[in-house]
């Protein structure tokens, strides 16, 4: 058992902070349990139990998804589900938080064309098998676009709350900077890129996921009612 946790924390270290931004979602929830946010700790709670189920079927022949050894391992299905729904649940926050009609046309219609690119991609490529990489860069760039429009109107607004008491601004922020570079990460396996490449682009990923969910935490903590938005 003590192996067993050792090996979990030395590859799934970075699921710790899923856990602990969980906690401090649930801990400050009466802060915006009535905003577009509401279901926040559902969704990182979600995160951090499909790493913990992707860790088994990687490592556990108990948990797989094929009776086939040669592909026991994949646990690829269950990421591809869980990034469609965290598109999902992002694209919604920001077409209810955006005042611009424009803005929100663009993202209703990018959510929409972004689900038809990931079931075109799954005719050309096995999701149980292959990572829909291309529809991930897909997703990635309209989520990008909601959020360079939230950014435009909170510059615009006057608001008397500070942006560093904004639960939402912090969570911008924090997707913002994961993925403004997730395309060029997840489209690396096409590049052709060479093995210290490919190690150093993990290092990023990695970092990346940390300081996205440390400004989420950071947005929890600093984050007041009545400055959401």
């Amino acid at each position: 058992m003590t192996q067993e946790l050792l090996r979990f924390i030395k590859n799934q270290f970075f699921t710790i902070i899923y856990l602990i931004t969980w906690l401090v979602a649930v801990y400050r929830y009466r802060r915006y349990f009535d905003t577009v946010l509401k279901y926040l700790p559902i969704l990182i709670i979600y995160t951090f139990f499909t790493e913990l189920l992707g860790y088994f079927i990687k490592y556990h022949d108990d948990f797989q998804f094929f009776s086939d050894n040669r592909y026991s391992h994949f646990n690829v299905i269950i990421y591809t589900v869980y990034q469609i729904i965290f598109f999902l649940f992002f694209y919604r926050v920001y077409w209810k938080t955006l005042v611009n009609k424009n803005s929100k046309k663009i993202i209703q219609y990018g959510a929409l064309i972004s689900m038809v690119v990931y079931i075109i991609s799954a005719f050309f490529q096995n999701p149980f098998l292959k990572p829909l990489n291309f529809a991930h860069s897909f997703g990635s760039v309209v989520l990008v676009m909601g959020l360079i429009f939230y950014f435009k109107e909170k510059s615009a607004e006057k608001n008397l709350f500070s942006k560093k008491s904004n639960l939402l601004y912090w969570i911008s922020i924090g997707l913002f900077l994961f993925y403004v570079f997730f395309p060029f990460i997840v489209l690396s396996d096409y590049l052709k890129f060479d093995v210290s490449i490919q190690f150093h682009l993990r290092t990023v990923l990695l970092t990346a996921i940390v300081l996205m969910y440390s400004f989420f935490i950071i947005g929890l903590l600093l984050g007041k009612r009545q400055a959401f938005r």
